[in-house]
């Protein structure tokens, strides 16, 4: 394989790894490289005093895409790390006291949502078809599908307007949910891709058929755990990998990439790069301006990005085994605080947390008869006014009280080990534009080939993957950004037998 050419992939968030994996089994020769001490991008993991918490993603959902880029080496995903089915996928606290489990079979969730509002049961029914017909056209056709030509995006217009993609998640849920608590925990999906249920497109709501169609799990050991398990695939095939190295910039010569220039000064050559990198930052900070298109200068000038994240993590000296793994705790504003963050940019008073109790399914996170937490607020982005070494903190006390006073009593002197992630962290540490926890929003304005394209515009040989390109943020996105990848650049000699990727 020593006359194959080179594919340096910058950036190991699980675009990037995917990324890896499949141009090693098309025949190239593979160097990834990340700016971290390990690899997985944001789905790093912290150990303090006897706690560990995953810092990255922790919902697993379409687990079929892992199990792909262990398949096309021959070998299974579960020879190396464990997915462990979640019931309930969430639970939801709202402020009036009010519980939703939601998860497990359809039958179950309705039996959840006749005992808030027996009238919603029927509407339930039928908003679950209109995810199918979303999911059908959002995922299944076009979720790997390059969108680089704008004829693409054409073809699919009958479809978006037939499926009313002008109109909001919220939108739509609220055309078939009449009660104001369900619509809110059947409308939030968008939140875990970066966007606005208010402003996202209808077309997200394919997300809960996606959860319905193959549930949620969680890897045993923690989302690090699975990371660690594509890493040791990635070393078996052959793929070279270098961490602690960040890339300063790109080479590119007459609007063609030729590799890449670390902070070192040292040089890598390829003949092929793939970007995980945030490409709005990728695009203003290590592609020169001369080497840019006009419309993919306008593209990065104009980009709406999308919220921020405030991560809290502690520790507890006792258990809370009443909590569910994942706890979605909506506070007693919906709209009003959406807009706060997304529109407004300023930091309120109140919130609403995402809060994942590992423990509850996996034990080994914690000291015995300890709880590990993980506490997420979304929060405006860097272009917002805010002074973090004064508010994180704060933000920090006030989220616990309002724990004590709801979820989890005593959580105020029972809580250790302490510590926080702010969109000031996202920038520095994984080079995040702005801070943004998502990358680029998913509105309909900035999805399939309004997005940055997998395919770098007008720069041959660069290609993109991630949350921020096509099809989007979440690990099924970031996942199919990859498969578009396989799609877009030709195989060089197909690998015969797994023991000779090396």
């Amino acid at each position: 394989m020593a006359n194959a050419p080179l594919a340096l992939v910058i950036g190991s968030g699980f675009g990037g790894i995917a990324s890896a994996i499949r141009l090693r089994a098309k025949g190239y020769r593979v160097k990834l490289v990340d700016r971290c001490q390990r690899l997985g991008g944001r789905a790093q993991v912290f150990h303090r005093g006897g706690f560990q918490h995953d810092a990255g993603p922790t919902v697993i959902t379409a687990p079929f895409l892992f199990d792909e880029l262990f398949s096309l080496f021959g070998e299974r995903r579960q020879d190396y790390v464990d997915f462990i089915p979640l019931e309930p996928w969430y639970r939801f606290h709202f402020s009036n006291g009010g519980i939703f489990d939601y998860g497990g079979t359809v039958e179950d969730t309705e039996s959840q949502i006749r005992k808030i509002n027996p009238a919603d049961v029927a509407g339930y029914r039928a908003l679950l078809e209109e995810s199918r017909k979303r999911f059908e056209i959002g995922f299944t056709q076009l979720a790997d599908q390059p969108f680089h030509s704008i004829t693409n995006m054409m073809r699919q217009i009958p479809n978006l307007a037939r499926l009313r993609a002008d109109k909001s998640v919220y939108d739509l849920v609220s055309h078939h949910i009449q009660h104001d608590d369900l619509r809110q925990a059947l409308s939030m999906q968008p939140l875990l891709v970066g966007g606005n249920p208010f402003q996202t497109s209808s077309i997200y709501n394919l997300i809960h058929y996606l959860e319905r169609k193959w549930g949620v799990f969680f890897a045993k050991g923690g989302t690090g755990a699975l990371v660690d398990a594509l890493e040791q695939l990635m070393l078996k095939a052959g793929i070279e990998i270098e961490t602690n190295c960040t890339v300063d910039h790109l080479t590119i010569k007459d609007r063609v990439a030729t590799g890449a220039v670390l902070e070192s000064g040292k040089s890598l050559h390829a003949d092929i790069v793939v970007s995980n990198v945030d490409p709005n930052f990728l695009f203003r900070h290590m592609v020169p301006e001369e080497e840019q298109r006009t419309s993919l200068k306008i593209k990065r000038r104009v980009t709406e990005l999308s919220m921020g994240l405030f991560v809290l993590f502690f520790g507890s000296n006792r258990k809370f085994p009443d909590v569910a793994h994942h706890t979605i705790w909506l506070g007693p504003r919906y709209k009003a605080l959406l807009e706060d963050i997304f529109k407004n940019k300023t930091l309120a008073e109140d919130f609403s947390l995402y809060i994942h109790r590992p423990t509850a399914t996996d034990p080994t996170f914690a000291p015995e008869g300890m709880d590990s937490f993980y506490v997420l607020a979304p929060v405006p982005n860097l272009t917002a006014n805010i002074d973090w070494s004064l508010e994180a903190p704060r933000l920090k006390s006030r989220i616990l009280s309002a724990l004590d006073r709801t979820l989890l009593p005593g959580i105020t002197e029972s809580a250790v080990e302490a510590f926080w992630m702010t969109p000031e962290d996202f920038s520095k540490d994984y080079l995040s534009e702005a801070g943004a926890g998502f990358s680029s929003s998913p509105t309909l304005q900035q999805s399939a080939w309004f997005r940055f394209h997998n395919q770098a515009e007008g720069i041959q040989n660069l290609f993109i993957t991630g949350a921020g390109t096509h099809p989007g943020a979440g690990l099924p996105g970031v996942l199919c950004s990859a498969k578009v990848i396989e799609k877009l650049i030709p195989s060089f000699q197909n690998l015969q037998q797994f023991d000779n990727a090396a």
